[in-house]
């Protein structure tokens, strides 16, 4: 009887020991998904705070990278609706966001109507 006693003795702190380390494993995932948000957020986040501060349609990102900052990304705005819409004035803005995804900084790096290919550059001299 007493080998039935340390059988249960021996299971139970087992088992105590597994469920604090599975505490442990799960409270640092926690943590660590709270402290960065994913790109997607990021991305979600960028489009909506620019349209909230320029009053803007924010169409696309077109670039988008982790930097030692936080993040920079490349947004298309809608400038100006036009008709027919391949005359619209489009903008490209850099926005730099921290870490969390806030908002920064931005600017305006390039204009262009809507139906214009960026120019071809040759390749010679």
């Amino acid at each position: 009887m007493s080998n039935t006693d340390r059988t249960s003795h021996s299971q139970s702190s087992q088992k105590k020991r597994t469920d604090s380390t599975d505490n442990t494993e799960n409270s640092h995932t926690t943590t660590t998904a709270d402290d960065r948000p994913s790109p997607m957020e990021v991305l979600r986040q960028a489009r909506a705070q620019l349209a909230e501060l320029t009053g803007m349609t924010a169409e696309s990102v077109s670039s988008f990278e982790q930097t030692e900052d936080g993040w920079s990304l490349e947004v298309e705005v809608l400038e100006l609706e036009r008709v027919p819409d391949t005359m619209s004035l489009m903008a490209s803005y850099q926005v730099e966001l921290d870490p969390q995804g806030q908002l920064t900084g931005y600017r305006r790096i390039r204009r262009y109507e809507r139906g214009r290919a960026d120019a071809q550059r040759s390749g010679g001299r």
